[in-house]
């Protein structure tokens, strides 16, 4: 009997250690992975090559890595919306050139993509802590400009990009007028059990119901479930029901949340939708579901209204 209790013990203690070996050495690679199989670290194709207007912008992030971004504009001068979209852990901006541009015809608007360090043609390499920088190097960029509506910034984020969009958004309420969120995790916390299911016994987020030993390896926690709760800004979740990498139910529990506070947010389903093919697949529906949601909470101020409300802060002094 003793033996028996022996070899169990000897079992999970070899668990444990074979996943704080795996995550001690592969959680970088896991969660991002800048270059995909078969192909290189460059651009594929830019812009120029689906006939965009747009400009290549170089950034430094608050700790001095040099970012590269392209910001895409629907006409020289547009004032319509402009989206910061923040894409997911795989592959480069290259590879989302075709979804922005149907983003920008059916949306009228501008999209700055930024390439996370380490991704593109951006310096350095990718942690949690970094690419959080490099997105308020984005949003700070942004709100400098003088061609564009600065109060009209929405934050789109997909799968990490939502990750990294939630944290900015949250702290930049001034900044951001609205979060997009599409097919986001919970957290990486939950994710590794999702990769790696013997995991879930050791690793966790807030709803866990594992001991948790292993969390502290977790360089990259990215708890977007305990970030999204501290947002006040309007919120629109796009969830696809068929997506094969994070597990819908992620996006219900982001969602549920937000909604006990915030009264601006938005759930909407695509029973089609996959992980990265949730745009493609919702159709039109997917494009007038977003061009709604900005319609409504990021509305155009019209001329004669920003005059009339000069002139009322001018009677009011």
């Amino acid at each position: 009997m003793v033996s028996y209790v022996s070899a169990f013990l000897y079992g999970v203690g070899g668990i444990v250690v074979a996943g704080m070996a795996l995550l001690v050495a592969f959680q970088e690679k896991l969660v991002y992975v800048p270059v995909l199989p078969g192909l290189t670290k460059s651009y594929s194709i830019t812009p120029a090559r689906l006939r965009l207007l747009y400009e290549d912008v170089w950034l430094r992030s608050s700790d001095g890595v040099r970012l590269h971004a392209w910001f895409i504009k629907l006409l020289p001068e547009c004032r319509g919306p402009t989206v910061l979209f923040f894409q997911e852990n795989a592959g480069n901006i290259a590879h989302r050139l075709e979804m922005v541009r149907i983003m920008i015809q059916r949306l009228q608007c501008n999209v700055f993509m930024l390439s996370y360090r380490g991704y593109g043609a951006s310096d350095g390499y990718p942690s949690q802590h970094g690419i959080a920088k490099d997105a308020q190097a984005a949003l700070d960029h942004l709100s400098q400009r003088t061609d564009i509506d600065t109060s009209r910034i929405v934050v789109f984020g997909r799968s990490l990009g939502g990750a990294v969009g939630a944290l900015l958004t949250k702290n930049n309420p001034d900044k951001v007028a609205a979060l997009i969120l599409e097919n986001t995790f919970t957290s990486i916390l939950d994710m590794a059990g999702v990769l790696l299911p013997f995991l879930k016994w050791f690793i966790g987020g807030t709803g866990s119901k594992g001991p948790k030993i292993l969390n502290f390896l977790v360089r990259s926690p990215w708890s977007t479930i305990d970030i999204v709760g501290q947002i006040n800004q309007p919120i629109l979740f796009l969830s696809g029901l068929q997506d094969e990498m994070v597990p819908p139910s992620h996006m219900q529990m982001l969602y549920a949340k937000v909604a006990s506070h915030n009264r601006e947010c938005i759930f909407v389903e695509f029973p089609n939708g996959m992980h990265m093919d949730t745009w493609l697949a919702g159709g039109d529906h997917y494009w007038r579901t977003i061009q709604q949601f900005i319609g409504n909470h990021v509305p155009e101020i019209k001329e004669h209204e920003s005059s009339h409300d000069d002139k009322g802060d001018s009677f009011s002094s």
